[in-house]
């Protein structure tokens, strides 16, 4: 476990953030985004959880919350660290069994769904949309610097499981989708 007993060490304060290797980067360079977008994933989903009255959902989300923090660790280790704690396809797998197992009870999709609904399904859609930028921050450090691949999937599985359970949070509250009409406005 990690232990903190002060919480500043203004070793920050010229810009940069120390690395799990012990190296130091840039707070403005691709890998601290990434971790930036992540930690903002991960409060998102902490929103969630505030709205949420679905116990099995919300357990399921605070997993995926320390699985977050697990892949900051990761995109916090550049290179090859013995012991680091790296994301495994295994969490991949596990996201999809999830996803799989609230498909099947949801309606095939017959047009978008715009976001909305409940508090907690309105935010749902709202840490789906923030996770896919984290995944696009993750990409982006993966285009210049090595990047745990499992760590791209999990982040891309991870919007489609946050994309069915808004869909399922819907369906159980009774409100379903909110079908995208093209053109309404017209």
């Amino acid at each position: 476990m990690v232990k903190l007993n002060k919480i500043y060490t203004r070793t920050g304060d010229d810009g940069t953030a120390g690395l799990v290797d012990g190296s130091r980067t840039s707070k403005a360079g691709a890998r601290m985004h990434a971790i930036g977008e992540v930690d903002e994933a991960n409060s998102a989903l902490g929103v969630v959880i505030a709205h949420l009255s679905d116990k099995k959902l919300s357990e399921a989300l605070r997993r995926i919350q320390n699985e977050l923090f697990d892949l900051g660790a990761d995109l916090a280790t550049p290179g090859e660290v013995e012991g680091a704690l790296r994301i495994e396809e295994s969490q991949v797998e596990r996201l999809e069994q999830e996803i799989d197992a609230m498909n099947a009870d949801l309606d095939p999709l017959t047009s978008f769904i715009l976001p909305g609904g409940s508090a907690a399904t309105a935010q749902l859609y709202l840490a789906r949309a923030v996770v896919r930028r984290a995944e696009r921050a993750a990409v982006a450090l993966w285009d210049g610097e090595e990047v745990n691949p499992h760590v791209l999937s999990y982040l891309n599985r991870l919007s489609d499981h946050l994309f069915v359970s808004a869909r399922a949070h819907a369906a159980s509250e009774g409100t379903g989708d909110i079908l995208w009409q093209p053109g309404a406005t017209r």
